[in-house]
């Protein structure tokens, strides 16, 4: 069995592929401050809860945009599975042919999504990953990476209001009925959730628009896939999304993998 391993900003989220079919996933919190062997128990008691023995792990891939991570998982992979995970980054095979001026600068769940989004979906395509920062990135049919927009996600921006204004509140990310509001919590919600509907409507907008113009592109033929924790909210106030797919990244964990297997050394 393979293990793939997302870690976000927020989140670390784990899958367990057999035969590229997803046997299990499982979610936790990020943290800087956990050690290996915290990670390794904590993945040890979820995969036992479902009936999944560590000696069933075959082989490992992490991807993460938290640096200061990946040695702890690198480690906990070694000592709790006897194996030394594949990483996503720079010079792995990928099969994008990467359009942006420095590649290196690209985030490996973005390249990840972009991977199975193109197996998924073929293209062109627009992928948005609505996490901690909302991320859009556009692949066309030919596997070409073109580059994109990164914004704050939600949450994140009703974080940055909390802390950095002297009377907001922390609020819970509902979505109100209306948009002129009556309270300060509704107002916060209003903004927060409305305005990152707008502003996927505008970027999405604005990337297909650039496509057909630049790109030679079909308006009609464009895709627009979405994934991330705030992708229902956000969708159930647009028409600019085509498909919400919530294991668009381990789905591209695996796509990774299963390119770069041949030349692995566990």
């Amino acid at each position: 069995m393979l293990l793939t391993v997302d870690v976000g900003n927020t989140n670390v989220v784990l899958g367990v592929f057999k035969n590229r079919k997803m046997i299990g996933s499982w979610r936790m919190a990020t943290d800087n401050k956990r050690s290996a062997d915290e990670y390794g128990v904590i993945i040890d008691q979820m995969f036992r809860h479902d009936g999944i023995s560590p000696k069933d792990i075959d082989d490992a891939i992490i991807s993460t945009v938290v640096p200061s991570l990946l040695f702890t998982l690198q480690h906990m992979c070694l000592k709790y599975f006897n194996i030394t995970p594949l990483v996503v980054e720079t010079g792995i095979k990928t099969g994008l042919k990467i359009k942006c001026d420095d590649p290196r600068q690209i985030g490996s769940d973005r390249i990840v999504n972009a991977v199975a989004a193109h197996a998924k979906y073929d293209g062109p395509l627009i992928v948005v990953d609505f996490g901690t920062a909302t991320t859009f990135c556009v692949v066309t049919e030919d596997a070409e990476f073109l580059g994109g927009a990164i914004a704050p996600g939600i949450k994140t921006s009703a974080t940055a209001l909390f802390e950095h204004t002297a009377k907001l509140p922390n609020v819970d990310l509902e979505t109100p009925n209306r948009v002129i509001c009556k309270n300060t919590i509704e107002n916060m919600q209003a903004g927060l959730i409305f305005g990152q509907m707008g502003l996927a409507e505008r970027i999405i907008e604005g990337m297909k628009k650039e496509l057909v113009s630049d790109y030679g592109k079909k308006y009609e033929d464009i895709k627009v896939i979405a994934t991330g924790g705030m992708a229902t909210m956000v969708d159930s106030g647009v028409s600019c999304i085509d498909v919400i797919d919530r294991r668009l990244t381990l789905d591209g964990l695996v796509e990774v993998y299963e390119k770069n297997k041949a030349v692995r050394k566990k």
